[in-house]
């Protein structure tokens, strides 16, 4: 039998700023600098998300100064925020800290050695002989690329127990000196959020959770400067091209209907699509190049407006709540993706 889902959960931080207040932030920060405040508004407008949470109070923000002050504060809040998720996730699956076989770490907003799982060992009383996997540098794509990449481990250890973490906390890379339309576009999108997934081999599983039946991943030659950082000796500087929605437009359909071919199913066969909340311009080239139902991706749709782009934390947001709602069937087939620097997708299909 495919590796199966025990169990998932999510974390926000404590703190929240609705759209309005943040966009008063930045235009009071780039007001002398930034002469088309309209413009400002515009492009925030655009993104359709309605607040985010914050690692940090809106006011500490302009306290950090430096990479390192930044990081220092992305360490301290992604182990607090990180912890939640996953506790929210174990308990979800019924499962203790120390019956974890494996942990999958992925971020690309923020570096530690030792890495984020690492610091948990002892928070969380996990196992000392716990196999760690931390993964940086996937960004929005991570959370499906660590979905298959733990399914692949208990592949090859059936009776273990295996939980993905995502953390992102993309206010804590900010560039506030960059008045780029793509940083002003990427200080209206992105959001600060954890989320986990239990993944258990054959031999386990949980009453009306699906199976993992088969992953695929897909590099695209040459798309190296369509998403990413640039790391500069302020931080992560975004690289956020106007290409990703025709890179959306020009692979997906091709790369799903290949790969759910060769499971014997068509895009017809699929009743749920959990996809990344990348924005909207990348989620209508989902809707259009699939030619989805209406309504088809109204999770990520509102996970969008109500915590903006998590990064990698997105997609798991969403597939969060579609288990969480319980209204899959036996019998139902899901497919999760995403897309993310490299220029790269992740496809997992989901079976009830």
């Amino acid at each position: 039998m495919p590796p199966a889902l025990l169990g998932s959960g999510r974390a926000l931080p404590p703190h929240y700023a609705d759209q309005e207040t943040l966009l008063a932030a930045f235009r009071k920060l780039w007001g002398e600098k930034h002469f088309n405040l309209d413009r400002l508004e515009q492009l925030h407008r655009a993104v359709r998300v309605g607040g985010r949470h914050l690692a940090l109070p809106l006011a500490e923000y302009d306290k950090l100064t430096s990479f390192a002050e930044r990081n220092q504060a992305w360490t301290a809040a992604a182990v607090e925020v990180g912890e939640r998720a996953l506790r929210a996730a174990l308990d979800s699956a019924g499962l203790r800290p120390d019956q974890l076989d494996l942990l999958v770490f992925v971020t690309v907003t923020g570096i530690a050695t030792p890495s984020i799982d690492a610091r948990l060992v002892n928070k969380m009383g996990l196992r000392a002989d716990l196999k760690r996997v931390p993964i940086f540098g996937l960004g929005c794509v991570a959370g499906a690329a660590g979905l298959a990449r733990a399914a692949d481990l208990v592949r090859g250890a059936p009776g273990a127990t295996c939980a993905l973490l995502a953390v992102e906390l993309c206010s804590l890379t900010l560039q506030q000196k960059d008045i780029s339309v793509a940083n002003i576009i990427a200080s209206g999108l992105f959001g600060d959020g954890a989320a986990a997934v239990i993944v258990g081999g054959e031999n386990r599983s949980r009453a009306g959770l699906p199976r993992i039946a088969a992953t695929r991943s897909v590099f695209y030659p040459d798309t190296e400067r369509v998403m990413g950082w640039d790391v500069v000796d302020s931080g992560f500087k975004v690289v956020l091209s106007s290409q990703v929605p025709q890179v959306v437009k020009d692979n997906i359909a091709r790369d799903v209907d290949a790969f759910l071919a060769d499971q014997g199913l068509a895009r017809g066969d699929i009743r749920h699509w959990v996809c990344h909340s990348g924005g909207p311009k990348v989620l209508e080239a989902f809707e259009s190049s699939l030619e989805l139902p209406k309504d088809a991706l109204a999770r990520t749709w509102r996970s969008l407006q109500e915590v903006g782009n998590l990064s990698s934390a997105s997609v798991l947001f969403v597939l969060d709540e579609l288990l969480r709602a319980e209204e899959a069937r036996q019998g139902d087939v899901g497919l999760l993706l995403a897309m993310g620097p490299g220029f790269c997708s992740e496809l997992v299909l989901l079976r009830w």
